[in-house]
């Protein structure tokens, strides 16, 4: 690690030495005391040598990175896993097969702290679980595992979001502290998104109707929840989004609490969503495969929810993240505003569609003004909302049916792989530019 970090740092400084402009490349996870975003854009103009040398030198233990730091400032709450993924600490997952099953993970001394039925998902209670006193986490896991052999269990990982929020533009001023609750209720068409809190005082949605759930002591606004939604249902003189006027159900998984982003608060927003007979459901955040989450998610599609999922930014040659590599998950790459693939964005099978995810602008949380954002998590909102304007009663041939409509006005980009683009480029036209917005808020 240290002479990656050394390499890494010698290229820094040469890029630095020709006058190329400062990139950040390293920024915190979602977290109460770190700001929710996974990795900062790469420089454009070193996109070359960044696909040869940073993406598999720096984006791929990147998010790693800020696992290693989100637990370090919560020794407490958090930990990692034997991989290096955040999980929440001594906690594991689970859902027994049986009663019987249960009963031998209690005799055992196993210890239930906390319960969830789940209502919607129709898929069993969601148990979380302390280890037997003085078994190591990992060894307490195996154990669950070969006690009911037919269970899911798994650690309590903690998933992140995929892509970085800028400042706001200068402009902006700050929202006042009387904002409204929400819009005023005209849409029709509703659409689901699990992901931090939505600051729905902002103008951006006016028109749109903000359904939020998920923390029991108010609402956390955040920058990431706040521009990923507006890319799905905002509105504003000189921005558009896929879904305007319509009615977002906001599930917050974070509740700017240090264990935010875990599998427990995701399953809890998507249990949710199944009961309000939600039909498109984005979720931009990544992290490991996780056997509770998958089968949770399984089972919403199984009901005929479409799940739009970023693929993360790990880069090209990263193993996959999930929930966008789940069978039956829409998996959304992005792309820049020369119709580029992000360098940092992952590629393979699990990348389904590409939509614009750089050089554009979203809600900035807190402010009546915009910031620019970059990542995959930008670009599947846009699919999503796409998804949502032709399907709103889940049924799995409707889900098969939307999926199919939208892949058939995919444009495909010649010169880009096909492992990155997938079916091909939506939602061109709904890019709006930072510059544009600007302009706006200068008049």
């Amino acid at each position: 690690m240290r002479l990656r970090t050394c390499r890494f740092l010698a290229f820094a400084a040469a890029l630095l030495s020709v006058g190329t402009a400062n990139a950040q490349l390293r920024l915190p996870s979602l977290g109460s005391t770190l700001s929710p975003v996974t990795r900062a854009p790469l420089l454009q103009r070193a996109e070359p040598l960044v696909d040869n040398v940073l993406a598999p030198l720096d984006l791929a233990t990147a998010r790693l990175d800020d696992a290693a730091a989100r637990a370090r400032a919560h020794r407490r709450e958090l930990d990692r896993d034997p991989h290096g993924e955040l999980i929440v600490r001594a906690e594991l997952l689970a859902q027994p097969s049986s009663p019987a099953a249960r009963g031998a993970l209690l005799s055992a001394g196993f210890q239930p702290l906390r319960e969830d039925a789940l209502d919607g998902l129709d898929d069993g209670a969601l148990v979380v679980l302390r280890g037997p006193h003085g078994l190591a986490l990992a060894d307490a896991l195996a154990r669950a595992r070969a006690l009911d052999p037919d269970g899911v269990y798994d650690f309590h990982h903690v998933y992140s979001g995929s892509g970085s929020v800028g400042a706001p533009d200068a402009k902006a001023q700050p929202a006042p502290a009387a904002a409204v609750a929400h819009g005023d209720g005209i849409g029709t068409l509703q659409v689901g998104l699990i992901d931090s809190g939505v600051d729905a005082s902002h103008p951006a949605f006016r028109h749109a109707t903000i359904r939020r759930h998920g923390c029991p002591d108010g609402d956390h606004p955040a920058p990431h929840g706040t521009a990923v939604a507006s890319l799905m249902v905002g509105e504003d003189a000189h921005f558009a989004s896929a879904l305007p006027h319509a009615v977002l159900l906001a599930g917050d998984a974070y509740c700017d609490a240090p264990t935010g982003g875990s599998v427990e608060a995701i399953a809890r927003e998507l249990a949710w969503m199944a009961r309000q007979r939600v039909a498109v459901v984005n979720i931009s955040l990544v992290g490991p495969p996780n056997q509770v989450l998958q089968r949770l998610v399984e089972r919403a599609i199984a009901q005929g929810v479409l799940i739009v999922a970023a693929v993360g930014n790990d880069g090209p040659a990263a193993p996959p993240l999930y929930p966008a590599s789940w069978p039956g998950v829409v998996g959304v790459g992005a792309v820049d505003g020369k119709l580029r693939l992000l360098p940092e964005g992952a590629r393979g099978p699990q990348v389904m569609l590409v939509a614009p995810g750089a050089d554009m602008a979203a809600a900035a949380s807190g402010t009546h003004g915009y910031a620019p954002v970059r990542g995959t998590s930008f670009a599947a909102p846009l699919v999503a909302g796409l998804l949502a304007a032709g399907y709103q009663a889940p049924s799995p041939d409707g889900a098969r049916a939307a999926v199919a409509r939208l892949v058939a006005t995919a444009r495909d980009l010649p010169q880009a792989p096909r492992e990155g683009i997938g079916r091909g480029l939506v939602a061109e036209k709904l890019r709006t530019s930072p510059d544009d917005v600007d302009l706006a808020r200068a008049r």
